[in-house]
Parts: structure tokens; C-alpha cells; sequence
């Protein structure tokens, strides 16, 4: 099967990957990630390939598809239960100048899955190869050549792996990233990175590659795992929270004023996106990730939580920093 690899084929492995986390990596938060410790490569939240088709729904979610050069390459993910739905997304995606598109089969969200989006295509192996192959299909449509990759899991509440995977691989994704859990054990138990060694078993000679997902600590601990599993490339995502240094070589023990300093530098970047189309409220959960770890973190945190825009954030930081740095 003739498989087009676009800017994976130039990757040096094992890649290291940032996750696509709701809420979390958007525009904003991307460019920080960027700046102080790039990533090989970055995704978008996830999106609704079906909002994005309805006019209404289109206007109020292309702001988790805003991109700035500097964050080349980026990987637009997408999540539909409805193919053609998805044909139509890809095609706007690609439009954009996305380097290449995700499908979400991992999601285990409720709602997301009630859709049949997610985690549930797992329940059906025909839907989720229809769902690849419209996403081509769409990315032809806009006469570009940009490849399609899924993110999921081991399989629904059993792991199905052994069955999942070929299913998967018959449609011919450029990557698949398996979170090694099903979606029934959520986050709740360690990551099966066994079950990455064997998916990279599977998928030899077919010409997808492999990045593994789930618990992955820091870059020295990523490749270690890409080592004892084959993996082509590792996914790391919650431990990007209050760390934009994680993918550098040297962002270890990073100091407390620089790590506030950058927070500062981060609520600036969304308001200046954001304003008037996301909740300040937002950013939020990356004051309680970059404030920590230090003498007074949580009295700082407490405070942040009352701040309402950029300059109440700066005036809180610089005021604990002359009391505290």
C-alpha cells in the first residue's frame, strides 16, 4: 500500500512528540512549548470535524485551529463518527496549511463517545477505516498531499490490540499513536508499554510507524521506552503542564523566577489571542502547574486564582517575587 509519509519520512527517531490536550495546547501554550524546548512535533486540540462542517459551528471552533509558523510541523486532529464529516474537515484543514492530519479513536469522553467519536470507533473497526480513508480523501480534495495518523488506544473495555491494529493498518495511516490502556482503565493504572513493543511487532514492514503513549516522565525517560519497545517515536503530555522546558536538553531544575517569569510571558500570549474568544478562566490550570514546587507556591496560587487578566497575574508575581526571590 503506498502510504505518504510527508514530513514523518524526515524525522530523525526516535521522535518526540508533544500531545494534543484539550484546552491545554493551543495557540498559545504551543508557541511558549516552542520557544523554550520545541518539540519534533506538535498537534491541536482536538477538534470537531462535524462543528467544523455546520456554519455556526465552524466560526466557534477555528480558534483551536489557529497556528503561527514557528510551530512547523503541526498535526491538526480531528474527531467525527461520520465520514463525511470528516471528508469535509480534512479537506478545510489541509486548506489551511496544516502539515498533517490526526483522527482521534482515543478520546473517552462520555459525550464524545455517545457519538460514536473516540474511543468508541474502536467498537467498530468499518467506521474507523472509512474515517482514514475520507480524511485522505479530503486531503485530495484540496489538492494537497498531507498524511493522515490516528491516536487510540489498546481497545475499548478488553484489550483488542491484536485485532485493532491490523484493522487500523489496512487503511494505511502514515502513524498511529497508541496510549497504551484501553479506554475503561482510563489513566487509572500504569500505561502497558509491552503492548507498544508488540504493536510495533504488527505494524513491521507495513509502513506505518509506531509512537508510543501513556506515562512517559521526561526525555530521558521517553528514550529509554523508544529503546526497549521499537517504538518510532514517543507521545509526552501531562508532563508538559507548568514545564515548556521539557523538550529541552537542558530544562532541567529550571529557577523559580524564570519559571514565573515565563507564566507571565504565557498569560500575555492568550490574552493577546484570546480575548473576547476564550475564558480567561483557562489558564488557570497552568497557574496551579508552573506555581508549584517552590517556598510559598501555594499562597502565589491562591492568589493567581483571583487574577482576571495579564496585568493582574504580573502585578501578583511581581509582588510575592519581592517578598520571596
Amino acid at each position: 500500500m503506498d502510504i505518504h509519509m510527508g514530513f514523518w519520512k524526515k524525522l530523525r527517531k526516535p521522535f518526540l512528540v508533544l500531545a494534543p490536550l484539550d484546552d491545554v495546547t493551543d495557540a498559545a501554550f504551543r508557541r511558549i512549548i516552542v520557544k523554550y524546548g520545541r518539540p519534533d512535533v506538535v498537534w491541536t486540540e482536538f477538534v470537531s470535524a462535524d462543528g467544523l462542517m455546520h456554519p455556526e459551528g465552524r466560526k466557534a471552533i477555528l480558534p483551536k485551529l489557529w497556528f503561527d509558523e514557528s510551530e512547523r510541523p503541526i498535526v491538526a486532529q480531528l474527531f467525527s463518527a461520520f465520514p463525511e464529516k470528516m471528508r469535509g474537515a480534512a479537506k478545510l484543514v489541509a486548506e489551511l496549511g496544516f502539515d498533517g492530519i490526526d483522527i482521534n479513536m482515543g478520546c473517552p469522553d462520555k459525550a464524545i463517545n455517545k457519538q460514536g467519536a473516540g474511543a468508541a470507533c474502536i467498537r467498530d473497526f468499518g467506521l474507523a477505516q472509512d474515517l482514514i480513508r475520507s480524511a485522505k480523501a479530503g486531503v485530495h480534495d484540496a489538492g494537497k498531499d498531507i498524511p493522515v495518523s490516528v491516536k487510540t488506544r489498546l481497545g475499548f473495555d478488553t484489550d483488542i490490540l491484536e485485532e485493532w491494529l491490523p484493522a487500523l493498518l489496512e487503511a494505511g495511516p502514515a502513524v498511529i499513536t497508541l496510549h497504551a490502556r484501553t479506554r475503561k482503565e482510563m489513566s487509572d493504572v500504569p500505561a502497558h508499554w509491552d503492548r507498544v513493543a508488540r504493536a510495533v511487532e504488527i505494524a513491521a514492514g507495513s509502513g506505518t510507524l509506531i509512537i508510543g503513549n501513556g506515562d512517559v516522565r521526561d526525555l530521558a525517560h521517553a528514550r529509554v521506552l523508544a529503546a526497549e519497545t521499537g517504538a518510532d517515536g514517543v507521545m509526552l503530555g501531562r508532563a508538559i503542564f507548568g514545564n515548556p522546558w521539557l523538550f529541552a536538553e537542558d530544562g532541567e531544575d529550571v529557577p523559580m523566577t524564570e519559571r514565573l517569569r515565563v507564566m507571565v510571558e504565557h498569560t500575555r500570549l492568550y490574552e493577546e489571542l484570546f480575548t473576547g474568544v476564550k475564558s480567561f478562566d483557562l489558564m488557570r490550570k497552568h497557574y496551579h502547574a508552573y506555581a508549584h514546587g517552590f517556598p510559598g507556591a501555594k499562597e502565589l496560587r491562591i492568589r493567581l486564582m483571583d487574577c482576571r487578566d495579564a496585568r493582574s497575574v504580573e502585578e501578583t508575581v511581581a509582588e510575592f517575587l519581592g517578598r520571596h526571590a
